[in-house]
């Protein structure tokens, strides 16, 4: 993005956000291999392009973020985006022992599903040392899946810094009320390097327990793979 264009968007993030500095807005941009959330593929196991906005003061946070993917119209829909909006507070219970709680919505613009694949989900996370717990719960339907409200995620992970590397063991469980073959767990391990000038390298093994999520061709979309990432931030 040309400088003049990151100035007109720090511009008009400061019209729309009272009393906020250039310092409290982030801006990322990337490409990934495959989009996997939660360990499925959203994008046919096929590249992604991804990029969000981001502001916080203090410990409040508010935040946009944005990714192609393919599984809408593999579900007989019409969405080529996903647009995350989200909000929260960040806080500290003692010393190296966090809280963060705040509610994220999916929209998928003209979805065309019947339900909506459209999704609310309220979360809460405790974060000690490297370590994080958080619990995700919906209160919609869940991606579409009829009757799903209050179903939740589950997720472990850690972060820890080594030669340089950042390196993040997790593993999740979905659960999907009243449809109980959707429900799987997702594992991963992230590999990541910030090469500098707000650039980071990073590769994911992912794999999950469910062979459920099928997409065009017949496409497997929780096997086990491999997922490269380049992201600027600036």
């Amino acid at each position: 993005m040309k400088k003049s264009l990151v100035a007109l968007a720090a511009v008009v993030a400061a019209g729309v956000l009272p009393s906020v500095s250039y310092a409290d807005v982030a801006f990322n941009v990337g490409v990934v291999t495959d989009y996997r959330y939660r360990g499925i593929s959203q994008t046919r196991l096929k590249p992604a392009l991804q990029g969000g906005i981001d502001y916080s003061n203090g410990g409040f946070y508010l935040g946009t973020w944005a990714s192609t993917i393919k599984w809408i119209k593999d579900g007989g829909g019409d969405a080529n985006v996903e647009i995350d909006l989200y909000g929260g507070y960040k806080g500290e219970i003692a010393k190296d022992f966090g809280y963060d709680v705040g509610v994220l919505t999916y929209q998928y613009p003209s979805n065309k599903l019947s339900p909506s694949a459209n999704t609310t989900e309220i979360y809460g996370a405790l974060t000690f040392g490297p370590l994080t717990a958080k619990y995700s719960h919906s209160t919609t339907n869940l991606f579409g899946f009829a009757s799903s409200k209050n179903s939740g995620y589950f997720d472990l992970s850690a972060t820890f810094d080594v030669e340089g590397f950042s390196i993040t063991p997790h593993v999740g469980r979905q659960t999907v009320k009243n449809t109980s073959a959707a429900s799987y767990t997702d594992y991963s391990l992230t590999v990541a390097k910030d090469i500098g000038n707000g650039i980071t390298l990073s590769g994911t093994v992912v794999d999950t327990s469910t062979s459920a999520y099928v997409g065009a061709g017949g496409k497997d979309l929780g096997k086990a793979g491999l997922v490269l990432g380049a992201k600027y931030n600036f």
